[in-house]
């Protein structure tokens, strides 16, 4: 039993008796689960764990380990009572293996009931191997562990795909045996409480798990039937994660400035811009979180609601019975509000309202998807919205989108070529050291070289010459160029600010941001 070179690891049978055990890489498997599965972990060479074992071909530990572990794994067989001897030799014999499993509990994930029944824990149904309630729970436990915001559980004709996203991209983490895709999404429903029996129509619904720290997720599970079975996609929100406080967003001095000044105006409408996953609702929370006050009636409709905030109404919008955002809409300027908050404008009928709202005395925060926060008024012209009310009641749109942060114990310096320079709109010198950074992978950053993201602005404030060209109708380009020479700082810009502080790579701003 010896390393190879590089990151494979080559083992025979493992004589045991020869065997000295690092106390350090004990530390990687805990007691039940080693007693559990019957592993010992051996060695560790670059990202590769090396474990005995009394059943290699046992697929459900090796995954479990590699879950825990982030490391890839490479077996070797072992006698069992050798292994049984060194395990109670280098661990504590747990009480009883395996007892968390009961109720459907694995590794600190615990699943309480949904909306009207919380604390109630889920029953374990026959129909459920303990395998696939561990292999669930691991999978939860592991995407909460590593930061994911997204689950991806989808199968193909030959294989089933499990896939994280973390800091915005999408890693492959295992591929379960495909016979157990039914059984995943059963368990996954049942925890969800959706109708297992439904195979042919896309169902929702929501889970809420409490860790072992104490931390409170909620997960948001959506069910879609594709060509060779259920896809399931689980987003994860840990409310121990949102960030309120808007003076570390992400926003440059003179941009929070702005944006401090304009939330706090009687009225007016103020939109947050960038595609789905780019961070606009924590942007607006925290718009709302510093609002808050006993003196403000603010009211939200959300689609869905991903934070409960104390203090504001938020309405849950349901279009299958009717209660869409012009319709909720409509009803809170019968509930006398100061603020409100309109989880996206789709529609016309949606636009109309809010811009009729924010002209009659109220503050209205909303979303829309666009490019950049010039494009704007483009869109919500193309929506139909005459010129002339955009123009009365838009006060300050602000574009944004998440750059991923080079992790902080992987960073090395980066030296740039001339092209690149170029491609980024800076001069070598420009930034006075040209010190830049990359990430070389490490365990903290699962190897990606990224570690957290941090957000970049657009922000356009809406002033009288800016009224004029819409009201002129100037194309996009022109009005784009107007806000630009009055100071505007774009996307590409704060991207390159926060290049130049050393929180992200070259790479990361050319991937993220389009040329200016």
């Amino acid at each position: 039993m010896h390393p190879r070179p590089g990151n494979q690891i080559e083992c025979s049978a493992a004589d045991l008796s020869q065997v000295r055990i690092n106390p350090h890489l004990m530390k990687l498997i805990p007691s039940d689960l080693a007693y559990k599965y019957g592993v010992l972990p051996l060695a560790l060479h670059g990202g590769t764990l090396l474990i005995a074992m009394a059943d290699p071909s046992n697929i459900f530990a090796i995954d479990d380990i590699k879950f825990l572990t982030g490391y890839r794994i490479e077996t070797c067989p072992a006698p069992e009572a050798a292994l049984q001897q060194l395990l109670d030799s280098y661990y504590q014999r747990p009480a009883r293996v395996g007892a968390r499993l009961s109720g459907g509990t694995d590794s600190g994930v615990h699943d309480t009931a949904q909306e009207g029944s919380a604390g109630r824990r889920e029953p374990k149904t026959p129909a459920e191997p303990v395998p696939v309630i561990s292999l669930v729970n691991r999978m939860l436990n592991d995407a909460i562990n590593r930061g994911a915001s997204d689950i991806h559980i989808e199968p193909y004709e030959n294989t089933l795909r499990v896939r994280f996203r973390i800091d915005g991209m999408l890693y492959d983490v295992m591929n379960p045996p495909l016979q157990m895709k039914n059984a995943i999404l059963s368990r996954i429903k049942i925890i969800a409480r959706l109708d297992i029996a439904e195979r042919r129509l896309p169902q929702d619904g929501r889970i809420k798990i409490r860790t072992e720290k104490a931390r409170e997720v909620d997960v948001r599970v959506s069910v879609l039937p594709t060509l060779f079975g259920e896809k399931a996609v689980l987003r994860l929100l840990d409310k121990s994660s949102l960030e309120l406080d808007m003076t570390r967003l992400g926003f440059e001095e003179n941009d929070l400035t702005l944006f401090k000044e304009v939330i706090h105006y009687p009225c007016g409408m103020v939109l947050v811009t960038g595609p789905t996953g780019s961070g606009k609702t924590t942007t607006l929370y925290s718009a709302l979180n510093a609002l808050n006050t006993t003196s403000k009636n603010i009211c939200t409709a959300e689609d869905p609601i991903e934070y409960n905030l104390p203090g504001i109404n938020q309405v849950q919008i349901h279009e299958e019975i009717g209660l869409t955002f012009a319709h909720v809409l409509r009803a809170f300027l019968r509930q006398d509000p100061d603020i409100i908050l309109v989880g996206e404008i789709r529609d016309f009928e949606t636009a109309e309202i809010a811009i009729k709202a924010a002209l009659t005395g109220h503050l209205v925060f909303s979303t829309l998807h666009t490019n950049d926060a010039p494009g704007t008024v483009s869109r919500l012209i193309q929506m139909g919205i005459e010129p002339y009310l955009i123009a009365s009641a838009l006060t300050l749109v602000v574009a944004q989108r998440l750059l991923r942060k080079v992790c902080p114990r992987c960073k090395t310096p980066l030296s740039l070529p001339l092209p690149a320079y170029r491609s980024l709109g800076i001069a070598p010198g420009e930034s006075g050291t040209d010190l830049f950074y990359k990430g070389a992978g490490c365990r903290n950053c699962n190897n990606t070289g990224f570690k957290g993201r941090v957000a970049i602005y657009e922000v356009m404030l809406l002033n009288d010459q800016g009224r004029e060209l819409i009201l002129e109708g100037a194309s996009s380009a022109d009005f784009r160029r107007e806000v630009m020479r009055k100071g505007m700082s774009s996307l590409r810009d704060s991207a390159v600010k926060k290049l130049k502080q050393g929180l992200t790579s070259p790479d990361e701003v050319l991937r993220t941001t389009p040329a200016p």
